[in-house]
């Protein structure tokens, strides 16, 4: 069966996608999908760097050039712009949510708190904040601020009378700190970002997608706050770490992602775990 849905139409059933990669804009894609179908929904939206228009990353010591995590579809003109952006998805995501359904966003300084007040206005509870703790963090070249070493989840229900939500207490015991294990594991995780073999690159050996998140941080949200057989959506898909997460682990999932280089690294993903089975 095909795994990419090109042409997604207003009329598709939830059995026609489940389990696909539909490729197009998430707004409209979203507008076209049934309310009240997923369970756990990963948002990844872009981070809104802010960066100046050609703004070259030096470093300074062997004078040579750090590919920005910038691509075009994190500029915007203005924090309205970007504000109304993610409002729009995120009424949208609400409305797909089930009434139990949980909601994992995640972001940087740039633009988490932005978004949090977002959520909050739109009727979403949250539950807790995760700091994700990169234990192989990029290099801090200039030398003029703080090391940035972390990003910020937000993990919420679509609305505070949202109460029987999953939270499986036994599994994330699995992830507390190694003198802690008959606790809770603490809301700080130490994961450290994409690198060596985990890392995808194009065909000139650079990185695929700037901010491709570690197959270890989807594992413990999706086998923490889902069971067996629940739908996982992603809207932002980028290279479909989530999806594939999702299935390994007996998870149903539901992706949208734009950009055609990206929906091709995901159908490449799924090809070569389907061959790495059958072997």
């Amino acid at each position: 069966m095909e795994l990419i849905i090109k042409n997604f139409k207003d009329d598709s059933k939830l059995e026609t996608f489940l389990n696909k990669v539909i490729q197009g804009d998430c707004l409209e894609v979203m507008k076209k999908m049934p309310s009240e179908i997923v369970d756990m929904v990963f948002f990844d939206p872009p981070y809104f760097l802010q960066l100046p228009n050609k703004k070259r990353l030096i470093r300074w010591e062997v004078k040579t050039e750090v590919e920005s995590p910038e691509e075009y579809w994190d500029k915007f003109s203005s924090f309205q712009e970007y504000d109304d952006f993610i409002a729009r998805c995120l009424t949208e995501i609400r409305r797909l949510m089930k009434p139990n359904a949980t909601i994992w966003t995640i972001g940087t300084y740039h633009n988490i708190f932005r978004i949090g007040k977002i959520m909050q206005d739109l009727g979403f509870w949250m539950l807790n904040d995760i700091i994700w703790f990169k234990t192989n963090p990029m290099p801090n070249w200039l030398g003029v601020r703080f090391t940035n070493s972390t990003e910020t989840l937000i993990w919420a229900v679509k609305d505070k009378n949202s109460k029987k939500y999953t939270f499986n207490k036994d599994v994330a015991k699995n992830y507390c700190f190694k003198d802690w294990k008959k606790k809770l594991t603490y809301n700080v995780w130490r994961i450290p970002i994409c690198m060596g073999e985990e890392r995808l690159k194009n065909e000139d050996g650079q990185r695929l997608h700037p901010t491709q998140k570690p197959k270890e941080l989807l594992e413990r949200i999706i086998l923490i706050s889902t069971k067996p057989n629940d739908i996982v959506f992603d809207p932002m898909a980028g290279t479909g770490t989530t999806g594939m997460v999702a299935k390994i682990h007996g998870r149903n999932f539901i992706m949208i992602e734009k950009e055609e280089k990206y929906v091709k690294a995901i159908e490449k993903r799924f090809t070569m775990s389907l061959i790495t089975h059958l072997q």
